[in-house]
Order: C-alpha cells, then sequence, then structure tokens
C-alpha cells in the first residue's frame, strides 16, 4: 500500500512539472495562432479594414520573432548535456557475480534491473540516469578521465546504447568493507529506485529538468562577444525562469519516488539492513579519516596510495582494536567481503584511488613523473619521511630569510647546519606580554622577507607573541608561493577530447570536495616543529617512520608509535616552554645539536 501511495505522488508531481512544460510551448505558440487567426481571416475577408492589416504585420513579425527564440532556446535545452557523475565503469565481464547479485536483487525487487554499474570514491550509492534525448548516452562513462583505467584490464566502457535503466553507481569504500548479504541489503532500496524510474511521466519529466539544469550551466559559462552574452543571457533567464517553477515539483517527485523505492525494499533483508546500516556509520568515519590523516599528506607530496578502499578495511579494523565497543566488527572480517564478487578488486580498488585523488584534492587524470602511485608498504619511507624533512627543510629556509641565527653557543659542533636546537632557541626566548601592534608587524615583516603581500584575513598568525607569529606568517608565506608555482595539471585527454560535460573538470574548479579547510598558523607551524623533531630523533636515534591506519604519519621508537610528542610541541609553539620537549628528546637519546639531512 505504501508503494502505490508514494508512486502515485510521485506520478503526480511528475504530471504537474510536465504541465510546466506543456504551458511554456504554448505561451510561444500564442503568438503563431493568433497571427494564423488573423492572417486567415484577412484571405477570408472576414477581419479587413481600419487597422487590421498593420495589426496582422506586426503580430506575424512578433510571432516569427517568439517561434525563433523558443526554437533556440529548445535547441539549447536539447544539446546541453547533464552533468556526469565521476565513477569508475564496472564491465560486467570483469564482475560477473555482481551483476548477478544485483540482477538477483532486482528479480527479487520485481523492478528493471539496472543497465550497467560503477564505482564512486565516496560512500554514497544512487542511481543515474546517463540518457540524453538528443545524444542518447554520454560518451563512455562521461569520466573517463582516469585514463589509468582504461589501460585496466576489466575495467571497459560502457556500449553506445541507450540503456533501458539507470546506471546503479555504488561507493568502492562500501565494497571492501561490506560482507555480501551487508552490500545487498544496503543497495535493496537504491536498485527497488529503478521502478519508479521506468514510469514514462517520471521519466520524461526528470529529462526535462535535467535538460534546464544543464542549459542554466552552459549559458552562466563564460563566453565572448556581447552578442553571444547577450543571447545565452535572455536564454539563461527563460531557463532559471522555468526550473524554478519546475523545483517544487520536482522535489516532490523524488521525495515520492524514494519514499516507495524504501517502502518496497522492506520485505529485503529487513534484518540484515539494521545491521549493514551500522557499517555504513563504519565505513564513513573510516574513510573519512583515512583520506584526511593518510591520504592527504601523501596527495600533497604528490603521490597518491594506490589502495584507499583496502586502506578502509585497514583502518576499521585498527578500530576495532582500540576500540571495545567495535570488538564484534572483527568477527566480521571472516565473511566473505563484497569486494570478492569482482574479478580483478585490486585493480579496480587503484582506479577508485586515482580518482579519489582527483575528486577531492584536484591531482591529475593519471599518473607522471611529479603524480605517481605509493603502495602502503612504501608509505612509511617515500610519504612521510620526505614529507617530514620537506617540511624540516621548509621551516629552515623561513628561518634564514627572518635572519634567525643557528646555535648561539659557539662551541656547539656543526653550529652552522640545520639543526633542532636552532628551533627551539628561536621559540623559546621571547619577550613577555608582547604589544598586539608589534605581532603584526611581525607579521607583516615576515611576508616582506619572504616576498609576499600580507592578507587581511591572516590575523590567526599571530599567536600571542613575536617569534612564533613572525614564523607562522613565514610559513604561510612560503607555502603560497610553492603552490603558486607548482603548474597546474594538463586538461583531460587532449583539448580535443573535451566536452560540455568535462568543464566542472577542466576550468580549475578542481578539487570538487576539498577535504580540509586552509591549516591556520598554529597548525602549520605545529606540524613543521614536529617534522623537525621526527628528523632529529630518525638521525640521531634510531626511530623511524610509520604509517598509523587512523592517525597518519607517524614516528616510530623502537617499534612503537610515540604518541606522546604531539602535547610537548604545542606547549613550545604556544607558550614558548621548551622543557617538555627537551625532557622526551633527552629520554629517548635525540641529539638535537646535531644536523639532520634534508631533501
Amino acid at each position: 500500500m505504501g508503494v502505490e501511495v508514494g508512486a502515485q505522488a510521485a506520478r503526480s508531481r511528475a504530471l504537474a512539472v510536465l504541465r510546466i512544460r506543456s504551458r511554456a510551448l504554448a505561451v510561444a505558440l500564442l503568438p503563431a495562432a493568433v497571427a494564423v487567426v488573423l492572417l486567415v481571416g484577412g484571405s477570408t475577408g472576414h477581419i479587413v479594414g481600419g487597422h487590421w492589416g498593420i495589426t496582422r504585420w506586426i503580430i506575424s513579425v512578433l510571432a516569427a520573432i517568439v517561434l525563433l527564440a523558443a526554437a533556440g532556446i529548445g535547441l539549447v535545452v536539447a544539446r546541453s548535456r547533464p552533468a556526469v557523475s565521476p565513477t569508475v565503469p564496472i564491465a560486467e565481464e570483469s564482475a560477473p557475480d555482481l551483476y548477478r547479485m544485483v540482477r538477483d536483487l532486482a528479480d527479487r525487487l520485481d523492478v528493471p534491473a539496472p543497465s550497467a554499474i560503477a564505482l564512486t570514491p565516496d560512500c554514497d550509492s544512487w542511481l543515474e540516469d546517463r540518457t540524453h534525448p538528443a545524444h542518447g548516452p554520454p560518451p563512455p562513462e562521461g569520466r573517463d578521465e582516469i585514463r589509468g583505467a582504461r589501460s585496466v584490464r576489466g575495467l571497459s566502457t560502457q556500449p553506445r546504447r541507450a540503456p533501458s535503466a539507470p546506471v546503479l553507481v555504488i561507493g568502492s569504500p562500501f565494497l571492501w568493507w561490506m560482507r555480501v548479504g551487508e552490500l545487498r541489503a544496503v543497495l535493496a532500496p537504491v536498485v527497488a529506485g529503478t521502478g519508479p524510474s521506468a514510469h514514462p511521466d517520471i521519466a520524461a519529466a526528470r529529462r526535462f529538468v535535467r535538460g534546464l539544469d544543464a542549459a542554466v550551466a552552459v549559458t552562466s559559462a563564460p563566453t565572448r562577444g556581447p552578442l553571444s552574452r547577450t543571447v545565452l543571457g535572455g536564454v539563461g533567464w527563460v531557463t532559471r525562469l522555468l526550473l524554478r517553477s519546475c523545483r517544487g515539483h520536482a522535489a516532490e517527485m523524488e521525495r515520492g519516488v524514494a519514499a516507495a523505492a524504501a517502502e518496497r525494499a522492506q520485505a529485503v533483508d529487513y534484518g540484515l539492513r539494521i545491521v549493514a546500516q551500522e557499517q555504513v556509520g563504519l565505513a564513513y568515519a573510516g574513510w573519512d579519516r583515512l583520506l584526511t590523516r593518510v591520504a592527504l599528506p601523501a596527495w600533497r607530496m604528490g603521490r597518491w596510495p594506490s589502495r584507499l578502499d583496502a586502506g578502509v578495511v585497514a583502518a576499521l579494523t585498527e578500530l576495532s582494536r582500540r576500540d571495545r565497543l567495535a570488538e564484534g566488527f572483527a568477527s566480521r572480517l571472516g565473511e566473505r567481503p563484497a569486494c570478492d564478487l569482482l574479478e580483478e578488486p585490486g585493480t579496480v580498488d587503484e582506479a577508485a584511488s586515482l580518482l579519489a585523488a582527483r575528486l577531492f584534492h584536484g591531482g591529475p587524470a593519471e599518473s607522471g613523473p611529479d603524480w605517481a602511485p605509493v603502495s602502503w608498504q612504501d608509505y612509511p619511507d617515500e610519504v612521510v619521511d620526505r614529507k617530514w624533512r620537506t617540511d624540516a627543510a621548509r621551516l629552515h629556509r623561513v628561518l634564514d630569510a627572518l635572519g634567525v641565527r643557528h646555535s648561539t653557543d659557539p662551541a656547539a659542533r656543526d653550529a652552522e647546519g640545520p639543526t633542532l636546537t636552532r628551533v627551539m632557541d628561536h621559540l623559546s626566548a621571547r619577550p613577555e606580554d608582547p604589544d598586539s601592534a608589534d605581532l603584526a608587524a611581525s607579521c607583516g615583516d615576515a611576508y616582506e622577507a619572504m616576498g609576499m603581500t600580507e592578507d587581511e584575513d591572516d590575523t590567526d598568525l599571530c599567536l600571542g607573541n613575536e617569534r612564533t607569529a613572525s614564523l607562522a606568517a613565514g610559513l604561510r608565506a612560503e607555502l603560497a608561493r610553492e603552490e603558486a608555482s607548482a603548474p597546474a595539471p594538463a586538461p583531460v585527454g587532449g583539448t580535443e577530447q573535451q566536452d560540455p560535460g568535462r568543464a566542472l573538470w577542466d576550468d580549475g574548479l578542481l578539487p570538487l570536495f576539498p577535504l580540509q579547510p586552509p591549516r591556520t598558523g598554529r597548525e602549520l607551524l605545529a606540524d613543521h616543529v614536529t617534522a623537525m623533531v621526527c628528523c632529529a630523533a630518525m638521525d640521531t636515534a634510531g626511530a623511524a617512520p610509520g604509517l598509523d591506519w587512523l592517525d597518519g604519519p607517524s614516528l616510530l621508537v623502537d617499534g612503537e608509535r610515540a604518541a606522546d610528542l604531539g602535547p610537548r610541541v604545542l606547549t613550545l609553539v604556544e607558550t614558548g616552554d621548551s622543557a617538555p620537549l627537551r625532557d622526551w628528546l633527552r629520554h629517548l637519546g635525540v641529539r638535537p645539536e646535531k644536523p639532520v639531512r634534508l631533501v
């Protein structure tokens, strides 16, 4: 009963959208109809004399203008390809078990099976209609700029034929963390949505709304020439008016479709769906932490982890080991994982990992000299060690630019080298109760020393003391200069392969989903001081770089993670008290006066 109610509500809203389309067409045809009546009346002698002749010509010209404008708007709407989500296409021969499971699920739900399956590097799943009235389906997997996936066996593109049902897009972390039964339970309400999608009224309403939305995007794009801007401005005004008129009905239609799909899926694996929803929440948490703590440092170093989805499993397994509340989740690992439904899960994971870097960081679409994959085994040496030494080198470059002296002890050996003592001495010796004007002047002096212009929004750099403020400002300026000098990624596949659907990707709007806001001055300074401490520990005390699945880069001392370093660095940065950090270094046998190796 609930299925019928939701479907009926969706159909009624779809009819409302189609009525708006019909009214727009009627408005466009109305002047032509009046002109026809006047012309016929004049030719038969019924409407003659007076000003009818002039009126007839005015209305005819107006009708022609309106018809031409309507035809132009219709052409723009028809030829504007709706945006397609970036995904990794999965051909049936590369995942026959997954396709079989989805088709069996569709049969149980008594709905059409999805036309194809694709993966998204995110914790979400949905149906996506990739047909277009004028062009049919978009170019093979409209977002195949992950060109590394093209050379991967089993990741073929979709055939050029209009599918009978939408494409099922599955979040790739679900495949690796969830078991087969859990994945089926999670996908049940999504697959059930193919039923309402097959209704002709709902499909027509969706095509109309998607066409308007795509036309608005086209008319909003920057154009050359005043004539083009004027014409597209008029088209944009009309399409926005129609889109605003449809917005409420379209939203209610989608709610009705979702309600009908959820109600239809109630009978499928109801008990298992409750457990599966818990795994959805865990996957969200593990994926977010893996991206922000583990993947992001690698992306910033020009490396992209090639097995992100496998890392989700490792991160959540580590969470279950640390958290007693998660103990029961580890027992699930003995069951068959959903990634076993793929013929080559490692290949698919690599393609999804590259797309994740493209989406969340804005990296290049394919590997290159400055954008190479890295395995989890090589992550500590190729990412963590390099990151720390790069940050330490940047810290000393800023100190040099600010004119900070090396060790104040003339008897110290290698006093001119990059030592941790130099950093601690600079941050420890500071005046008490500094004046705010002095802090602002320190920020400005630091920017001037680095050859940058001070930003009015950088007030967070002044951390309460002059030396910390100047050092943080210098780090911010140095990072900004490095980012500005970095080469922009080349367009995907060359300019000859561009199409309107790729505009968001290749016009400098990436990343589409940035992971973190810009780091504050305090965070930048703490990260760089921590990097210097880790370099000193590795070079003088035998420590090693490591990877913590939940916290990212970590320092290993005698094989154990040094978890007590962060608070001591913050004490030095925020208060200028170096005693806790010096005690920690003394306990581990670290020689802060010894120069460290930098990149």
